[in-house]
This record gives C-alpha cells, structure tokens and sequence, in this order.
C-alpha cells in the first residue's frame, strides 16, 4: 500500500524529514508520535504528495507518486486517498452534508446519500446535514472532516492529529471509526499525533523525534 525509501526534505538546507525506510500494508493502522515540531505534518504531507521531497521516492498503491506532474496527484489523491487535515478546510458557503459530498465528487464516483448518512449517524452528527459550518463546534466540525475523508472509500486514509479538539469518548468513537471504516474497504490508515490516548489504539506505531 505504501512504501518510502530514502525519503528527505527540508528548508534552507536543514533537513526537517529523513526517513530512510517505510511501509505499511493494506488493512493496517499506524499511528506516526512525536512532539510537536519533529515533521509529523511535513511527512504526512509528503505522503499525500501535497510536497515534494528533496529526495527518495514514496510508491502509494505502487504508483510513484514523486515522479507524478501535479495534474496526475491531483487526480490519484482524489480518487485514492482521503485526508482529515490539522486545520479542516471545510467550505464555509456549503452545508454539512454538501462539504462530505465534496468528496465523493472529486473522486469521480457517484454520490451515494445513504453512505453519507450512515457517516452522519456514526459520528454523531444526524440531524446536522443541512447546517452550515459556521454553526458548528470544533468537535463537530473535526467529525465533519472525518466523514469527508471516508465518504469516498479511499485505499489510504491520512488523519492529521484526528482527535485534538475531542473529548475522550469522542476521540474513542472516531478513531474507531476511521479504523473500522479502512478495515472494511481494505484501506490503510496513517495517523500522525501528538495525542497520547492514540498509543495502543492502532495496529503499529512509528516514533519521530526533531532532527538535530
């Protein structure tokens, strides 16, 4: 499912990510922990191909997505991989219900409201469908994120720090679910945190410490 070799990037020649070897199989979940600061979120971006590396290559689905133009990742990140960023990016003029369809769209499948709902009920979120993102808490708007992310059954589900803004039981509901929902389709999930109650909660972990 995914597998990076010799993996750099970094500013002004201070290497910020450098990962010499990395996988992860179809169906598993990884939680990537570290503090704040070591590149937890530049690598999760590289993954997704949303930057590129100095160095190394990143095969997602056995596709080299660093030698892809930006049309191609646009594309293979659409149809492939679902991402819940740190920072949500919900679309403030859309409904709740419309932000999820979003993704359904840019994957090119058709929607399907019944998957929509079923995500809406499992994260406590029926009833929110047609409000709009404003109306919303944090808490909420971050399951809204969630659900936009798994709508579209993608191979690789990337989560940026999924639970930061929940309480404990919803931080337990939602990282079941997104483990539950790449389970189901054959999915990889990837979870970077700085959030301790994700220890134990994946199948593998994979510490990151600041580069000196």
């Amino acid at each position: 499912m995914l597998d990076v070799q010799a993996l750099r990037f970094g500013y002004n020649g201070q290497d910020v990510v450098n990962i010499e070897n990395f996988q992860l199989r179809p169906r598993e979940s990884m939680a990537v922990i570290g503090p704040s600061g070591c590149g937890k979120t530049t690598f999760l971006h590289l993954l997704a191909g949303l930057l590129k590396p100095s160095s190394g290559t990143i095969r997602v689905l056995d596709n080299d997505i660093t030698a892809m133009s930006q049309a191609e990742l646009d594309r293979f990140r659409g149809q492939h991989i679902g991402m819940v960023f740190q920072r949500l990016f919900l679309m403030p003029a859309l409904t709740v219900r419309q932000n999820i369809e979003l993704a359904q769209q840019m994957a090119r499948r058709s929607r399907d409201a019944s998957r929509v709902d079923s995500l809406l009920e499992q994260l406590g979120l029926a009833g929110f469908g047609q409000q709009k993102p404003r109306k919303l808490s944090q808490g909420q708007a971050q399951r809204v994120a969630i659900a936009r992310a798994l709508v579209h059954a993608p191979a690789l589900v990337l989560a940026d720090e999924p639970t930061s803004a929940l309480d404990d039981e919803r931080a337990d509901d939602a990282l079941t679910l997104l483990k539950d929902s790449a389970e189901a389709s054959g999915a990889s999930l990837l979870v970077v945190t700085h959030d301790q109650r994700v220890r134990g909660k994946l199948d593998l972990e994979f510490e990151m410490e600041p580069l000196k």
